[in-house]
């Protein structure tokens, strides 16, 4: 089927000013996974997802062991999630996800993205219903069949399953992401690891821009990625 989705690892960091960025999404991200759902990873599965993807973009482990400790009342802010919607060119739709200490400044910052690349930020529920909220996990593998008995076995629901090249991809609710990665874990291994382990928003349907249409977009994301409040930007377009 080839559903789309989006490698949230930024591209590789060639200045410090690259990695202080990518750190500073870490840390938020971790904060936040730690604040709501505690500060072991053996017992909160999404902050260790957190923790070995930042390991892996190479984020360094004090500013790991930093956000852990912050979550846990030990000085610092408090970030709260906001999701806004919006419309780019030619009808493409986008969500910006966002952690924030101050959401009126976010709102405003995001706002300002939108106008200056002459797109237009909606209300809530504007495009959020054409997206899928889903939990991905993405592993080498031959078995697609053995892979989808486990998820059935442990009552998971399956939104879609592929097998191309030798690469599993499972797809389900981001409500399933626990279930589905301990069913695979019991079938794989705890010590398995995953090449994606996110939960992202996939648009349902998505299409190519061209053109002045292209850049108009381009702008957008350039500006949204050098707001420090936004995380991650999804959208429906085919780049």
């Amino acid at each position: 089927m080839g559903r789309a989705y989006q490698n949230r690892k930024d591209s590789m960091a060639k200045t410090s000013d690259m990695k202080a960025k990518i750190y500073s999404r870490y840390g938020r991200e971790i904060y936040v996974s730690a604040k709501s759902g505690g500060p072991d990873p053996d017992g909160n599965l999404s902050l260790r997802a957190l923790i070995d993807r930042a390991k892996k973009d190479q984020v360094p482990t004090h500013v790991i062991d930093k956000a852990i400790e912050k979550s846990q009342g030990v000085g610092g802010e408090d970030f709260a999630p906001a999701l806004y919607e919006g419309f780019g060119p030619a009808g493409s739709m986008v969500l910006v996800e966002c952690l924030t200490d101050n959401p009126n400044r976010t709102f405003g910052d995001v706002r300002q993205c939108f106008t200056k690349s002459k797109c237009k930020l909606g209300t809530p529920g504007t495009v959020n219903h054409l997206f899928d909220h889903s939990a991905i996990f993405v592993f080498k593998g031959s078995d697609e069949e053995a892979v989808l008995d486990a998820l059935m076995e442990a009552d998971v629901d399956v939104s879609d399953i592929e097998d191309e090249d030798g690469v599993i991809s499972v797809f389900t609710p981001n409500t399933e992401y626990f279930k589905a990665k301990t069913a695979l874990w019991d079938l794989l291994g705890k010590d398995f690891e995953f090449e994606v382990d996110e939960i992202q928003y996939l648009a349902q349907n998505s299409a190519p821009l061209a053109g002045e249409d292209l850049e108009q977009f381009e702008k957008l994301l350039e500006l949204l990625d050098d707001n420090d409040d936004v995380q991650n930007v999804y959208h429906s377009v085919e780049l």
